[in-house]
């Protein structure tokens, strides 16, 4: 893609990465793909803000150039220095070594340690404005949004909101960057949950007070370091971000998440069937088999569902390792406070409930049940497993009624 104008003299320059297959060595994105945000002011003083990975210095230059020669630069702002901002930093200083480094105290820390660079560097503090000429550039640190170093830079002119990891999302730029050039926004929108969960969850606490702190600043652009650039409707990611990061704390949706694994197809069967219980009650399901599907995928519905349900046979007296594995991330996600069951086969005895128990109770997992059987489940044993799934999902209901969260006049079947 060529630069696109956000405002006058202000553009963005950034490069999409199509052939990264995992975000952070962990994320799966061979599919989505993931925009890397960077841009630029041609003003008296010229910035950029924010640059991009260090496999994708040469297009970042490319982009650089189409507007003007890099040796003009001034200020490179470094919002973050996870090096998926900050990876083409070194290639940059070749081409403008005169330029200046700006960021907060914990910014230059991290210079030295991941690049070796002490020169040119100047710590800027939270509040602290920088005029370019036209335009001027106000600093807000917004620490563990996700790293203790980041922060936010807004520029007061255009009322534009340079964000960082804050209000990003997966998904490389098909064409076009801006939220009104898409539609519909769903999967745009489901991207951004998707990297939230995966990014920023664990620290929802740091972007509500983010958040918190940006009330009242006019915003016309939320213009993020992955994703859209949010510039007709810029409180509509910022309000997402804030209802995702309530669900740290508060009650789940009206939803259960199902969640299974199946050696020989014994605990499958009994799936299929619990999965129509949860949905003879009229509650909303989504279905993943945690061997095949990617923890990326699987992470936002834990996360914004009240209800799981666990299903997962015994594995040499314990709990089946592709579960053990997707539960003890959703314990570093800190994907706390949900109602939950488990069911599964074993052979001979068990012993992965035992296991689950002990790992539900690190999640502060609230358990209504378990349900397990020898061997292939039988026909009676199916037709109870359709009213495990029904229980788990009255009680979800009763739960959420009994907070408030949906009202009594639906019915409980």
């Amino acid at each position: 893609m060529l630069p696109v104008e956000l405002r006058p003299h202000i553009y963005w320059v950034g490069v999409n990465d199509r052939t990264t297959q995992l975000f952070e060595g962990l994320w799966s994105i061979q599919e989505e793909g993931i925009s890397y945000n960077s841009y630029l002011i041609d003003d008296e003083k010229k910035a950029i803000i924010d640059l991009s990975s260090k496999m994708t210095t040469d297009e970042l230059v490319a982009q650089i150039r189409t507007v003007m020669d890099p040796a003009q630069l001034d200020y490179i702002v470094i919002n973050h220095m996870e090096p998926d901002h900050s990876g083409a930093l070194k290639a940059l200083l070749l081409l403008a070594p005169q330029v200046v480094l700006l960021g907060t105290a914990k910014t230059q820390q991290m210079l030295e340690r991941f690049y070796g660079i002490t020169e040119n560097v100047h710590v800027v503090s939270d509040g602290e404005r920088l005029c370019l000429g036209e335009h001027s550039l106000r600093f807000v640190a917004t620490p563990f949004v996700h790293w203790p170093e980041t922060m936010m830079t807004y520029e007061e002119s255009q009322h534009i909101l340079f964000s960082c990891d804050g209000f990003g999302g997966y998904g490389a730029l098909n064409g076009r960057i801006f939220d009104d050039d898409i539609q519909p926004l769903d999967w745009y929108e489901a991207q951004s949950l998707r990297y939230f969960v995966n990014i920023i969850a664990t620290f929802s606490k740091p972007v509500r007070n983010a958040i918190a702190k940006l009330e009242g600043l006019p915003l016309d652009i939320v213009a993020p370091s992955h994703g859209l650039v949010w510039r007709k409707r810029p409180q509509h990611i910022i309000d997402l971000y804030r209802r995702w990061a309530a669900y740290a704390t508060g009650p789940g949706d009206l939803s259960v998440t199902l969640i299974y694994a199946s050696m020989y197809g014994n605990t499958e069967k009994m799936m299929e069937v619990i999965a129509q219980g949860i949905l003879d009650q009229d509650v909303p399901l989504t279905v993943f088999n945690v061997a095949t599907t990617p923890l990326s995928h699987i992470l936002p519905a834990l996360w914004t569902g009240h209800g799981v349900m666990v299903g997962a046979p015994t594995y040499e007296g314990g709990l089946f390792p592709p579960m053990a594995k997707t539960l003890e991330m959703a314990e570093i996600k800190h994907i706390y406070n949900k109602l939950a069951a488990r069911f599964g086969s074993h052979a001979w005895n068990g012993g992965a409930q035992r296991r689950f128990e002990q790992m539900a109770e690190t999640l502060k997992w609230q358990l209504t049940g378990n349900f397990e059987f020898s061997g292939a489940p039988s026909q009676d044993e199916l037709l109870r497993g359709r009213q495990f799934g029904s229980e788990l999902a009255c009680q979800v209901r009763l739960a959420l009624q009994n907070r408030g969260e949906i009202p009594r006049s639906v019915p409980l079947n």
